[in-house]
This record gives structure tokens, C-alpha cells and sequence, in this order.
């Protein structure tokens, strides 16, 4: 079920209506939340539903057994064992073909006849992000920074919770969880704001990302040999935009309707494009995946506490792996390792020659060179393999073939795309707190408004947000 469709705008609709009329009583509301989140999730395949429920019973069951532990062994036992249950739910379902096909492919190389035969597994929607936000709760229950949940439907619905289980923001448990036991009260809701956040995000999805795939992005990506080398240089400007936009949007429409049903959730972008170092692009870009990385993977290899050789090793090591967890192929991994090589060299100049504040001319030929590195990273992230890659790459050269698809249009969104990064927030404060000032009847005609542009100007269907597929 895709946020942009009519399906669920009635399925939001009866979801927002049954969960406000029991806002007094609080495990019923909570159960119906539950629910709906499976119905959500279920709609794309209901038999993934029961991996869903595996993976969030399991992990609900390895917190209790912790909270009842006062050995500590036996604690490190469980956290083992919770730790290994969710890696094999994930490296099964994403990670088994990958790793056999290449084991195959080395088996062949050395000259050995045996394979692995390789299964035709479906990936199951967002199982990324639930995992790791599962694996977060364990792993807090087991570090004692929260209270193992003896609800075990409160434990269901923070891993399920429709607004954001298949493409984030990854919500910590001890974020989430406490707010479940509160009454939520009708007059706290922020409602200009997420109606603010739920119409950009549409904007963003439904007329610039989707726009900017089809004119552009595709077309080049998919037969890179056969654009000019201009065509080349403005569909990769196309897809950081678009892959912003994309993402982006399904993040503000996920807080604003978590929002409107009376849940906070962090932001989750924060203007990356006009990050002055690589380090701060990961400040800015998917926080909540880029926190969770270094929560509980930088900082338990030893993060910058012990040496600077084993800084930069950790540092790679984290974003490999953070590649590898946006998809099962060597071109994620290889988009990792160019993160972790960046995220390398600078901590090394800065352990030479200091963190020191610079001039306005040097900010602006930073942020220029982090978003073009960026940029860079964007086509072994975009392309199928390494050999399209490699092959995008070269069209560069093409600067004798005519250009085609960057017509003014598709610059006119880009050009929107990376200067709403460099937009002072003044005015979209205006215009919210003037916003929150007009009657709720003005608010509801406005974004009423709003969506029926959206889906007049938008192009004809809907494609899934690209990070579904992760």
C-alpha cells in the first residue's frame, strides 16, 4: 500500500477515526494500531505478515528473558542469540542469494566444480528496517537503557507501526514505546505541521521524484553508452535529487501521519546537500540510520578511542556495512567503501592540521566537492552492477553526441531540487505558525488544495519509494 493512493487514504481514514474515538482507552487503541499495521504491511504479500510477527515475538521474548537475568553471562547468552535470530531473518531473506551467487562465482575462478544451489527468494518489503529496529530494542534492554516492555502488544507495535515499517525512520524503542502508555491529547496535536510535512512530502515524491525518474534518470541509467555526455553529468544530478526527494518525502509523510495520530517521531533529513564535509552529509542524511550505525556498530568496534589507525578501520568497516545494508550486491558495498574512504581521509586531515573554521569562500568550494563526491557515490548506488557503472562513467566522453532528455524542464527540477537545500527555514516558518493560525475548516479546503494538484500535475501512477526495496 503506497501513501499516494486512494487505498490509503480511506484505509488512513478509518484508521484515524477508530484510533480517536478510543484515544481514552488505551490498549484497545493500541490494538487496533496493531492491526492496521498488519492489514498495511500484509497488503503487498500477507504471508510475510508471519515473518513480521517471528521477528517482532522473538525479539519481544529475548527482552524478557534478559529482564529476569541478573548473571551476566547468561545475559550475553541471550543478546547472542537475540543478535544472531535477527541477522539469520535478514541475511536468509536478503543476503542468501547474494552470497551464494559470489561464492559460486569464486568456486568457478579457483577452479572448483561444487555450487551452491542459489533459491529464489522474494524480498520481503522494509525488512531492513525492521530488523534493525528490532535489533535496537534487544540490544538497549541489554545495555540497561530501557526497561525490558512486559506488553508484549507494545513490543508488536513499535517494530510494526504502519506510518514508518517499510522505509523508516528507524525509531528507538526508548522514543517510541513510553508514549504508547500516555492518552493522547487531541488539542497537542500538531496538525499544521503535519499537513505542512504530508503535502511537501507529496510534492517531493509525486511530481519532482517521480518526474526527474522517468524523463531522465532511467532513460540514462539504464543505456549510459548511448547519451551525450551532458545528458550523463544532469540525470546524476537527477537522481540525487530525485533520490532526496524520494526518500525524503516518504520520511515527512511518515512523521506527519504518526503525528496526526498522536505519535512523535524524529526527523530523519536535515538539508544534506548543503553539508560541508562527508561527515556531516551522514549528520544530515538518513539520521536515523547513520545514529544507529555508529550506536551500535561504530562505537562497539572501538570507534575513535583506540588509535588512529583503528579509527579509519572502523570507519570503513561501518559504512561496508553500511552499504551492504542498502542492497546484496558489490556495487552497495563498493558505494560504502567510497563513504568509508572519504569518511577516512578527512578524519586524517583533521588529526593532521585540526578542525578549524574557514572562510565563506572555502565553505562554499566544500559544500560544492562533498556534493559532487556525493554525487560520484550516487551512480555505483543508481547503476545495476558494476559494469553500467563503469560504463556511465565513460559516457562522460560523449561529448559529441547531441543532447536529449536534459530539456528545461527536467533543469528547472533539478535546480529546485538542490537549492530548496540552501533555503533560509524563516519562511517555512512563516508559514506554518500562519498556517496554524487559519481555521481548521481553511487548513483541510488548503490541503485538500494542495492534493489535487499534486495529483493533477503528477505523472500517471504512482512508483514505489525507492527505498521499499532496501
Amino acid at each position: 500500500m503506497l501513501f499516494p493512493t486512494v487505498e490509503f487514504g480511506i484505509f488512513f481514514f478509518i484508521v484515524f477515526a477508530a484510533s480517536w474515538l478510543l484515544k481514552d482507552r488505551i490498549l484497545p487503541r493500541k490494538i487496533v494500531l496493531l492491526v492496521a499495521s498488519y492489514i498495511f504491511y500484509g497488503w503487498w504479500d500477507p504471508r510475510f505478515t508471519v515473518l513480521l510477527f517471528m521477528c517482532s515475538f522473538g525479539n519481544y521474548m529475548f527482552g524478557l528473558a534478559m529482564s529476569d537475568m541478573k548473571n551476566g553471562s547468561h545475559r550475553k547468552a541471550v543478546i547472542g542469540i537475540a543478535v544472531t535470530w535477527n541477522l539469520i531473518i535478514l541475511g536468509f531473506f536478503k543476503y542468501y542469494g547474494f552470497f551464494a551467487s559470489s561464492l559460486n562465482n569464486f568456486l568457478s575462478f579457483v577452479g572448483l566444480g561444487t555450487s551452491i544451489s542459489v533459491l529464489n527468494i522474494i524480498l520481503p518489503v522494509g525488512i531492513s528496517f525492521f530488523t534493525f529496529q528490532a535489533m535496537s530494542y534487544v540490544i538497549d534492554v541489554y545495555r540497561e537503557e530501557i526497561p525490558a516492555s512486559k506488553s508484549v502488544v507494545d513490543v508488536l507495535l513499535f517494530i510494526s507501526f504502519f506510518p514508518q515499517l517499510v522505509a523508516g525512520p528507524i525509531v528507538r524503542a526508548k522514543d517510541f514505546i513510553p508514549q504508547l502508555s500516555l492518552k493522547p491529547d487531541p488539542k497537542k496535536i500538531p496538525a499544521a505541521r503535519a499537513f505542512v510535512l504530508i503535502s511537501a512530502g507529496l510534492f517531493k515524491k509525486v511530481i519532482i521524484a517521480n518526474y526527474l525518474a522517468t524523463e531522465i534518470v532511467d532513460p540514462v541509467f539504464e543505456n549510459p553508452s548511448a547519451f551525450s555526455s551532458l545528458d550523463a553529468l544532469f540525470a546524476v544530478y537527477g537522481y540525487a535529487v530525485q533520490i532526496y526527494c524520494d526518500f525524503s518525502a516518504y520520511s515527512e509523510i511518515a512523521i506527519g501521519i504518526a503525528s496526526l495520530l498522536g505519535y512523535f517521531f524524529p526527523d530523519n533529513f536535515n538539508y544534506p546537500y548543503r553539508a560541508q564535509s562527508i561527515r556531516d552529509f551522514w549528520r544530515r542524511w538518513h539520521i536515523s540510520l547513520s545514529t544507529w550505525l555508529r550506536d551500535y556498530l561504530y562505537i562497539p568496534l572501538g570507534g575513535s578511542k583506540k588509535g588512529k589507525f583503528r579509527t579509519y578501520v572502523n570507519l570503513t568497516l561501518t559504512m561496508l556495512l553500511g552499504g551492504l545494508w542498502h542492497g546484496a550486491a558489490w556495487n552497495f558495498v563498493f558505494w560504502g567503501a567510497l563513504h568509508g574512504f572519504g569518511l577516512g581521509v578527512e578524519r586524517f586531515l583533521i588529526d593532521k592540521f585540526g578542525d578549524r573554521k574557514r572562510n565563506i569562500l572555502w565553505q562554499i568550494a566544500s559544500t560544492v566537492f562533498v556534493f559532487h563526491f556525493v554525487c560520484l557515490s550516487w551512480i555505483f548506488f543508481r547503476a545495476r552492477s558494476f559494469s553500467l557503472a563503469y560504463e556511465y562513467l565513460r559516457s562522460f566522453a560523449n561529448v559529441s553526441l547531441p543532447v536529449t532528455n536534459l530539456t528545461p524542464f527536467v533543469f528547472f527540477l533539478v535546480s529546485i531540487g538542490i537549492a530548496m537545500h540552501f533555503i533560509p527555514s524563516s519562511p517555512g516558518n512563516w508559514i506554518r505558525a500562519n498556517f496554524i493560525r487559519l481555521p481548521a475548516s481553511v487548513q483541510g479546503i488548503i490541503l485538500g488544495l494542495v492534493l489535487l494538484l499534486v495529483s493533477a500535475f503528477g505523472p500517471e501512477g504512482v512508483a514505489p519509494f525507492i527505498y521499499f526495496r532496501f
